[in-house]
């Protein structure tokens, strides 16, 4: 198995790659592929055919939530590859805001419909549990909310005036079941890390957590939930985090410095391979 980030916020050493505020990892197996996230759709196309990856062959795509940044290249990927299977929660089309500190508030959603999408050939496939979608693939659907110190973002809302807050019920997971433990792909993880790897782990069985990859959304989350969140994660022993994307500068050097040994900035052009 293979996992490649496609879109990031920053890159790599591979030249020619380009990053944007977003998320999107191709997922390689023996006979199958899935792509995990979009990005914002200005990197994606150009960032896999700089690093050689035909998305034509893709069998599916899963997306984590609905967001603009890890949605948006739904557009250029249907218009590059054609139809195909899109597997999302329900609530993906939701509408969603930013309201920063000032009032101002930012539209943050997806930003087509979706009869627009599914008339480019986007297969919508809905659902709200765990399930499998590729041979030892999961995603986690709703992430049961059970840590009491994983607060998440306040500044989320589901409407312009910031009065009702954003539950993200959306937000999901990506799970491998691999020979060395599980591997956990996160788009943004709003439903908070420790609540994550925890529904992982019940859900499929396999207490061992080899890989945590992608956004994290420590960057956005009060100092306090940042230390609790290192104080769990070394409890897992996990062989390899590489966060990404919103976990931020400040959060990112926090956790190289906590997991010396383990960690692995996710920026375009990192991979890992998994032998089993």
């Amino acid at each position: 198995m293979k996992i490649t980030i496609l879109c990031d916020n920053s890159v790599g050493p591979l030249s020619g790659t380009l990053g944007e505020h977003g998320f999107a990892a191709l997922v390689e197996w023996d006979g199958g592929s899935l792509l995990f996230d979009t990005g914002q759709g200005e990197t994606l196309i150009h960032n896999a055919v700089r690093m050689n990856r035909d998305l034509h062959r893709l069998d599916m795509v899963a997306l984590s939530h609905g967001h603009y940044d890890h949605t948006g290249g739904l557009l250029p990927l249907l218009r590059h590859c054609g139809g195909m299977d899109i597997f999302a929660h329900p609530a993906l089309f939701s509408r969603r805001y930013r309201v920063k500190d000032t009032g101002e508030s930012i539209p943050i959603g997806i930003p087509y419909d979706e009869a627009f999408l599914r008339g480019l050939g986007g297969r919508f496939n809905f659902g709200e549990r765990f399930r499998e979608i590729a041979p030892g693939i999961f995603l986690t659907g709703a992430v049961p909310r059970e840590t009491p110190f994983e607060r998440g973002d306040s500044g989320l809302c589901c409407d312009e005036a910031g009065c009702a807050a954003d539950p993200l019920a959306d937000d999901q997971s990506l799970v491998l079941r691999t020979g060395k433990g599980l591997v956990l792909l996160l788009g943004c993880c709003h439903a908070g890390l420790v609540n994550t790897i925890e529904h992982a782990r019940r859900a499929t069985g396999v207490a061992e957590i080899h890989a945590v990859i992608g956004g994290t959304h420590l960057g956005f989350c009060a100092p306090a939930q940042l230390d609790e969140t290192i104080r769990a994660l070394r409890s897992y022993n996990i062989r390899r985090i590489s966060p990404g994307h919103c976990t931020g500068f400040a959060a990112a050097a926090r956790l190289a410095r906590e997991f010396p040994g383990q960690f692995h900035p996710a920026q375009v052009g990192y991979t890992l391979e998994i032998q089993e």
